[in-house]
């Protein structure tokens, strides 16, 4: 009976202890403030550019898988291009005729020809006669190229119907015309001058 009296008298002081020993926990408060103004503009500016740079990647993606073969068609091309180019050069270069500026498709040879014939003709009748020498090989190489003019071209079916081969045979006609009749020798009046000139330019207008 002692020893649990005893037992129990102790009890309260065990009790008290051991009471003692316990922590009171105490609720603290939790209160999420609210953010600033200004610390909610960076964060609405960074969501608003975040949202918006999704398609813009996505576009600009598109884009750059497309550009190798945009570059590859803008290749072909030009390729393609000088292709035409080149094909359409050689075809010039062997076509042998020529395509006029008034519009006339007609030999080169003959093209050639004539205007060889116009250029020295006309620089023999303007070259000064005083100048003997100057004025004999000027008048030499007109009468070379009015014989490899004739010699090709006279009378070819081809050509007689144009301005220019009627034009440049009536010049031819009327410089053979004064010398046959006036000499070689005789100074060239400005009156028949002046009209083989007007028939020269007729046929270099006409080609």
């Amino acid at each position: 009976m002692a020893a649990f009296s005893a037992a129990v008298t102790m009890t309260p002081l065990a009790i008290s202890k051991s009471s003692a020993k316990i922590k009171t926990y105490r609720l603290q408060p939790t209160c999420h403030a609210m953010p600033s103004r200004e610390e909610a503009l960076p964060r609405r500016r960074q969501f608003i550019i975040g949202t918006l740079a999704v398609p813009v990647l996505a576009f600009l993606n598109c884009e750059l898988r497309l550009l190798p073969a945009l570059a590859k068609e803008e290749s072909g091309d030009l390729e393609g291009t000088k292709d035409e180019g080149l094909i359409g050069a050689l075809n010039s270069l062997f076509d042998p005729n020529e395509k006029t500026k008034s519009g006339k498709v007609l030999p080169k040879a003959y093209l050639k020809s004539v205007r060889e014939v116009v250029k020295t003709l006309r620089e023999s009748l303007n070259e000064d006669t005083k100048d003997n020498a100057k004025f004999r090989r000027t008048a030499d190489a007109a009468k070379e190229s009015i014989r490899d003019y004739l010699n090709g071209w006279r009378g070819q079916k081809s050509v007689v119907n144009e301005e220019s081969y009627v034009m440049l045979e009536k010049a031819i006609r009327s410089l053979a015309s004064f010398y046959s009749k006036a000499g070689p020798s005789a100074p060239l009046p400005e009156a028949v001058k002046s009209e083989i000139l007007s028939d020269l330019t007729t046929a270099e207008e006409s080609l």
